[in-house]
């Protein structure tokens, strides 16, 4: 699933800022509502096992690695989560604004981090797991910054909740959002984009070929 390096070109248009814009206000819902109705389930994981309650966490990831699969351009990642985490905070969570701003930052910037890494060349699987990966290490990352100081880092609930978040994020931001991105280009949604254009290639090939 691998796509061939492609020039990177920088300068944003006024469709990439309104689909990034979209899609973080799309996910702002989202967190919202999974604010909610994470908020006993939390409460039952942990009690299962401490740290465990991180496998829920990419629920709060995704925003960055779907707008940067799309977008193509350097900052799109941190720009939609930021977005996402701004108007989330001012719906309304436990986390207060400022806290969920620092947070948005912290997952936009792991997101944004596996696309820089390989200089907006790479857009695949592999580099959306990355990125859902690093956005799971950034959410765990602000909590033992700001909420579990006296908690060990190295400790079993450190090291279960840094597991447990890493591979929510892998499922949720990089294989969930893999996969609706590639469902979306094929009906030609998103053809104003190259990663559109080059999806619905992939698809018509593989039509052909049958």
């Amino acid at each position: 699933m691998s796509s061939a390096p492609q020039k990177l070109r920088l300068r944003w248009r006024v469709v990439d800022i309104a689909v990034a814009s979209v899609i973080g206000v799309a996910s702002a819902l989202i967190y919202w509502v999974a604010a909610i109705a994470t908020y006993a389930p939390w409460g039952v994981l942990e009690a299962i096992l401490p740290g465990l309650a991180g496998i829920v966490n990419g629920l709060w990831l995704f925003a960055g690695p779907l707008a940067a699969v799309i977008i193509r351009k350097p900052g799109a990642a941190l720009y939609a989560e930021v977005v996402a985490g701004v108007l989330e905070a001012l719906l309304g969570n436990q986390w207060g604004g400022i806290g969920t701003l620092i947070i948005a930052l912290a997952q936009g910037a792991g997101a944004e981090l596996a696309f820089a890494c390989f200089k907006y060349r790479k857009w695949n699987l592999p580099t959306m797991l990355l990125s859902g990966a690093l956005a799971g290490v950034g959410s765990w990352a602000y909590s033992f910054l700001t909420n579990l100081q006296a908690v060990d880092v190295a400790s079993s609930y450190g090291i279960v909740y840094l597991v447990t978040s890493v591979i929510s994020g892998m499922l949720i931001a990089g294989v969930a959002m893999w996969y609706l991105f590639t469902a979306i280009a094929r009906t030609g949604a998103l053809d104003q984009f190259s990663s559109g254009r080059e999806q619905r290639a992939k698809a018509l090939k593989r039509i052909n070929n049958k």
